[in-house]
């Protein structure tokens, strides 16, 4: 994570939300869509990273959206800064770049 200062999370409960919040977060500030997971349970997670304002900003636009939404089901958020190079190892696990050919 040597390039990126921090990374920021939303856990919904439902795909449609969570496409919801990670359209609005990579629209609302220069962050980078690392990827999701499918947590348990219907719970989907989204992963951005970027510098921290950005990261907080886009976090922040992704809770409102889905809030927004009727029936909107937000679960958990948070941004965290400077995260330790370790968590690179679970990071890398949510990566689109597995999905894509």
């Amino acid at each position: 994570m040597a390039n990126y200062e921090a990374i920021g999370l939303i856990e919904t409960f439902g795909l449609v939300f969570v496409l919801e919040a990670a359209d609005a977060m990579v629209k609302a500030a220069d962050v980078e869509l690392i990827g999701y997971e499918n947590v348990a349970s219907g719970y989907i997670s989204v992963l951005v990273r970027g510098d921290v304002g950005a990261c907080k900003t886009a976090v922040a636009a992704g809770v409102k959206a889905v809030e927004e939404m009727e029936g909107g089901n937000l679960y958990s958020h948070v941004v965290i800064a400077r995260p330790h190079q370790d968590l690179e190892k679970i990071i890398s696990r949510y990566s689109l770049d597995k999905l894509l050919p």
